[in-house]
């Protein structure tokens, strides 16, 4: 994924026309021009100051055509790597963990060659090494035909890791950014050992319970979760439809979490806000390595109107899982897009609100 070729959007400048927890009218603001312009099925939640905009769009069940609403959980998929993230950053400033320590060192009983060798931070970064066990995964049609191997039979934590996240080194460690989902997958377990509990439960006892969080969290499929979308996929100009089968929560610590536009707005806050990693912490997540990429999340500037605006991005996409939280860090401007579909291209549009908003 480059992230570059999501800040290409051009919009028209208009502000925002809001009032606190709604619209203000019935006619379209821009912003929700914009939205249904894109076809964007989910729920968006835009806040700049004291403004709000929080409405859903589209349906989160389509055999029953139940809507989308401000309180939908969705799969919120590679913004689990946030969380991910901010745990290890949590257990290193803690002193339970050193971002230099090689994998070995808290996983003894991992097998792959970058056991000695690639680090945590090289984790956080994406820059271990480890062959990327979703190089097959690049379409719809391949991953129907062929199955998806970690997805479609539950496996456990250990599992993943033995299975899918110790492969060749493809790359000198260190040396070249290649987005993959085993680097987070080894970096869950981790969490899983120093803590001595199930990955999802520590996201309970750091995150969700701290912050008041009550629709966050990893969930076996199993496991009903009210109010949560289904998802759904088209392939090509092919007729909409749901997604393959699968075991959401084999995405793990790299994309198996579910929330909601307001509890991850909660979460964001509470991370860019100072409240759950200590201030120079961070800095040290925010600060990019390769191909702009921070922990778990990717830095750079927006130039509107020659002015530029720093931001933390953090798209996330399983199949019809589309989703992204863009934190700008100068101005106090978030924007959330949780969707059910494929059917918009997220970044694009989370980077099309931003341009109108900041173009003001």
């Amino acid at each position: 994924m480059d992230r570059r070729t999501f800040l290409t959007a051009a919009t028209a400048s208009a502000a925002l026309t809001t009032c606190r927890r709604g619209l203000a009218s019935s006619s379209p603001t821009p912003i929700e021009a914009l939205i249904k312009e894109s076809g964007f099925c989910g729920t968006v939640l835009v806040t700049r100051d004291k403004e709000e905009m929080h409405s859903g769009f589209g349906p989160a069940e389509r055999n029953f055509a139940t809507p989308c609403g401000r309180d939908t959980r969705y799969r919120i998929a590679s913004i689990t790597k946030l969380f991910t993230a901010t745990l290890i950053v949590q257990l290193a400033a803690e002193g339970k963990l050193d971002l230099d320590g090689t994998i070995g060192v808290y996983l003894p009983q991992y097998s792959g060659p970058a056991k000695d060798k690639s680090t945590v931070r090289q984790l956080l970064h994406h820059t271990s090494g480890i062959e990327n066990f979703d190089k097959a995964l690049t379409s719809f049609k391949g991953a129907e035909s062929a199955g998806m191997a970690a997805y479609q039979m539950p496996h456990t934590s250990d599992d993943l890791v033995r299975l899918f996240a110790s492969g060749p080194l493809v790359h000198a460690p260190g040396s070249t950014f290649d987005y993959n989902n085993a680097d987070f997958v080894i970096l869950g377990k981790m969490i899983e050992v120093l803590e001595g509990m199930p990955f999802g439960e520590v996201v309970q006892r750091r995150i969700a319970e701290p912050l008041k969080l009550q629709s966050t969290g990893l969930y076996p499929e199993r496991q009903i979760q009210p109010k949560l979308a289904s998802t759904y996929y088209r392939d090509g100009d092919g007729p909409i439809g749901n997604d393959l089968p699968v075991y959401p929560e084999n995405w793990y610590a790299a994309g198996g979490m579910t929330s909601t536009t307001s509890d991850l707005l909660t979460f964001s806050r509470a991370l860019f806000g100072g409240q759950l990693v200590p201030a120079e912490w961070l800095q040290r997540m925010l600060t990019p390595g390769l191909e702009d990429y921070g922990f778990g999340l990717w830095i750079a500037t927006l130039d509107v109107k020659g002015k530029k605006h720093r931001f933390a991005q953090r798209p996330g996409r399983i199949m019809g899982a589309n989703t992204l939280l863009l934190q700008f860090l100068d101005d106090p401007l978030n924007i959330l897009l949780l969707g059910n579909t494929n059917l918009a291209d997220t970044d694009r549009l989370g980077f099309g609100i931003a341009r109108q908003l900041l173009a003001t």
